[in-house]
């Protein structure tokens, strides 16, 4: 290949251009530019080629949907050096380019070799174009990289670098509307070639030019969708709302040959008769508002039917008797690990879709795996991989004549009595649907009778479903919108290799979508951990450098609505960091957070424990002075203090865990007055914190020690294994206690077996109270935890 430039002489001329575009697009970005008439059309990688006039390179900047920028090929020249590139681009005319007092910017993408890095290689490429224009015209252009009238973009490849004007200026996916929306969208829109992307793998061109203008979006991208199909529909030229051009201040621009075509595409918006109609079902807050601002602002007169999935499959299905419908989903929005939000998607996706399975019309989808593919029970008949950011996704195509007619659905009785159906992946949900219905029934009559509003509903009662799950209803000082908050808390416990993974999953899935469902709690506000025996083996395993700081509170915290929970008088507000709950307990609240680790902040199988250390405080006599070990979040330090303690004592090696007990305290009133404070906060570790007190003259009348199983945390002096090593913590303990003092330890290893012959040799009594301290919703798992009274007998 020579080093012979290409130049343009006028909109017949034969030129060489080329479309770039995300990954996996390149031959729906070939079909959209044939279908415009654009000649010579090659697909290449991340870019379509093609050769033709101007006004063919106008056409693909004014109407492609799904290209990023369009670029005019000048030449090609050796970019095996630094000085070869500079040689090149300086003998290209870029007098005939760039006009007096215009300015330029070079962008670079690609290495080589020889020119690794591409700021260096823009700046060299600069450097030979100034100068270049510099010898020719005896002036330099300014640069400007943000705004620059001509921008030239240069594409190192092995041994040559291809070099260009980029005609289009800011990305094609920037339509010119988007400025429009929201700033506190609760809904990242999807990106417009992306969705356009997704309707072009449907067919969704073709069925508009045949009249077919019937869209169901299922999850429409906060709106992106409805806006891209709605402008196919009524043939709105994506380009029109734009401002500003990358080819206005290039020196080869045809002005009057662009206001021909910007005036043609003009007429032909508003010739449009096609009637489309917009069917579109999101359960995301905020989404149907989101979806209506996008189509204001993209100028589009059309209105979307929000309704449920079930009344979008009854109106799809009256489509298919005169058409062929298009149902997009995107799901992109999908994280991993949001295992409750990907079953109630799912279950949504196969409601809206039944409409048209076995008739006639397509199914598309934008996702991260093919867990639709399960979902609907047909694999896709066309895969498109795609880049969704740094994650790999795929746009999915079904034709709806192959999708099954009939799904394995349950039937459940939803809040207020009326029967549902759910669709699942499993057929024998049906026996967890059963049970999950039963035990609700009987666990909310019992939690009513009981004044209990945070309680296990579901505990592997099934042994293929096993699973538990927690219902937490919100505190009564903070009353939500639409009544009290309620949140579901699901914990699989990790199935064995003998347990096929995939049909663990669904089976998970299948949980996920029928809980929400009976329970009466939203799809957004279920939340799922998956219980496995971590390294660390405590409640600090997971907790990363992130939510300890937004447990801890990094300024990021917002008052929680109701002066912070106080009792009246109580004096300063307390702050609830972002993404936190209140819920109450015993007549105290306290605060929960379902997104930062693995349990919540409150351990509900410890209710009655929690009670117990109120009552033994209550009793207690003299210095009523509490001591908390391995404290977690302090809540059982806030019922010794609400049992009279004068003086509490909250130790636990997690900085963050600390503030959150002094949240808890604090919220309840319990603020320390004096110097020293009668409520004390201590950052140790705990095994080390204990011995140390043993040679102080510090001693307490109430201690309260719920042990980690295994910790190795790297904060601790060695490893603790509650098994090997109780017997000297509770020794310790015990000499920490007042003459009449005692202790309650506790510990959740469900084989656990106390070593009462050298606790008794070292003068350590035990009474086992492990029966007494189980809540009725857990009677289930009888060995949830263990729990004894300490007590020192010499």
């Amino acid at each position: 290949m020579s080093d012979q430039t290409i130049t343009t002489g006028g909109s017949g001329q034969d030129l060489e251009f080329f479309a770039t575009c995300p990954k996996g697009f390149e031959h729906l970005l070939a079909d959209e530019l044939a279908a415009l008439g654009v000649p010579h059309v090659r697909a290449l990688r991340g870019q379509v080629g093609f050769a033709g006039g101007l006004e063919d390179a106008y056409r693909a900047c004014l109407w492609s949907r799904m290209a990023s920028r369009v670029t005019l090929v000048l030449a090609r020249v050796d970019a095996t050096s630094s000085d070869a590139l500079y040689e090149g681009l300086s003998r290209i005319p870029w007098q005939d380019h760039v006009p007096a007092g215009a300015t330029i910017a070079v962008e670079a993408h690609g290495t080589n070799a020889a020119l690794r890095n591409t700021q260096f290689t823009a700046v060299r490429a600069k450097d030979a174009i100034v100068d270049a224009i510099l010898a020719r015209r005896g002036t330099r252009p300014m640069v400007d990289v943000r705004h620059a009238d001509v921008s030239v973009a240069v594409r190192v490849g092995r041994e040559r670098a291809t070099v260009g004007i980029d005609l289009s200026g800011a990305p094609l996916f920037r339509r010119g509307y988007e400025a429009a929306r929201s700033g506190r969208a609760p809904i990242a829109p999807l990106r417009p070639d992306y969705a356009a992307a997704l309707l072009a793998a449907g067919g969704w061109y073709r069925s508009v030019r045949h009249g077919d203008s019937v869209l169901a979006s299922v999850y429409d991208g906060a709106g992106s969708l409805l806006v891209e199909a709605a402008a196919q529909a009524l043939d709105r030229a994506p380009g029109l709302l734009r401002t500003r051009w990358g080819f206005e201040g290039w020196g080869g621009h045809d002005a009057d040959l662009w206001e021909r075509l910007v005036a043609e595409a003009r007429e032909r918006a508003e010739a449009a008769g096609t009637r489309v109609v917009l069917l579109a079902h999101d359960t995301r807050a905020g989404a149907e508002t989101a979806a209506r601002h996008a189509l204001r602002a993209a100028g589009m007169d059309v209105e979307p039917a929000f309704v449920d999935a079930g009344e979008m499959a009854t109106r799809l299905g009256r489509a298919c008797a005169s058409g062929a419908p298009l149902v997009a989903m995107d799901l992109s929005w999908l994280d991993e690990g949001a295992v409750a939000a990907e079953a109630a998607a799912m279950s949504e996706c196969v409601t809206a879709a039944a409409g048209v399975a076995g008739k006639a019309g397509t199914v598309v989808a934008l996702a991260k795996d093919a867990a639709l593919d399960s979902a609907l029970g047909h694999e896709a008949d066309g895969t498109v991989d795609v880049l969704v950011g740094q994650d790999d996704a795929t746009i999915r195509t079904f034709g709806a004549e192959g999708l099954p007619r009939e799904h394995p659905t349950v039937s459940v009785t939803v809040p207020g009595g009326r029967q549902a159906s759910v669709p699942v992946l499993v057929d024998a949900s049906d026996q967890f649907a059963r049970r999950l219905q039963k035990v609700w029934r009987l666990r909310r009559k019992w939690a009513e009778r009981e004044d209990v509003s945070c309680y296990r509903i579901y505990d592997a009662d099934l042994p293929d479903y096993s699973v538990s799950i927690d219902l937490f209803q919100g505190s009564e000082l903070m009353p939500a919108r639409n009544g009290r908050g309620r949140w579901l808390q699901v914990y699989e416990y990790a199935a064995p290799k003998s347990v096929d993974a995939t049909l663990a999953r669904r089976r998970l899935l299948d949980v996920l979508a029928i809980a929400p469902r009976v329970i009466g709690v939203a799809p957004e506000d279920v939340f799922v951990r998956v219980r496995t025996h971590g390294k660390g083996g405590s409640q600090y395993a997971g907790e990363s450098t992130a939510q300890r700081e937004q447990a801890g509170g990094n300024g990021r915290d917002r008052h929680d609505g109701r002066g912070a929970g106080r009792r009246p008088g109580d004096g300063a507000r307390v702050l609830l960091p972002r993404g936190a709950h209140l819920v109450d307990e015993g007549g105290l609240t306290f605060e929960v957070n379902f997104g930062t680790r693995l349990d919540c902040g409150i351990f509900l199988d410890h209710r009655e424990t929690r009670s117990l250390v109120r009552e033994m405080m209550k009793k207690t006599a003299g210095s009523k002075r509490f001591l908390n070990l391995f404290a977690y979040t302090g809540t059982a330090t806030c019922y010794a203090a609400d049992g009279g303690a004068k003086h509490t004592t909250t130790v636990d090696m997690s900085r963050p865990s600390l503030e959150w007990a002094r949240r808890n305290m604090e919220r309840n009133g319990f603020v320390s007055r004096m110097r020293p404070p009668e409520h004390e906060y201590v950052q140790a570790d705990v095994l080390a914190w204990v011995q140390e007190q043993r040679h102080s003259k510090n001693r307490w009348d109430l201690v309260f020690c719920d042990v980690p199983t295994f910790s190795n945390s790297s904060r601790m002096r060695g490893s603790w294994d509650v098994q090997r090593d109780h017997a000297e913590l509770i020794i310790g303990i015990s000499r920490l206690l007042t003459r009449n003092g005692s202790a309650i330890f506790s510990c959740n290893l469900r084989g656990f077996k106390p070593d009462v012959d050298k606790l008794a040799r070292a003068g350590v009594s035990l009474e086992d109270i492990t029966a007494e301290t189980i809540p009725e919703d857990f009677q289930r798992n009888a060995k949830i935890h263990h729990c004894y009274i300490v007590r020192r007998t010499a």
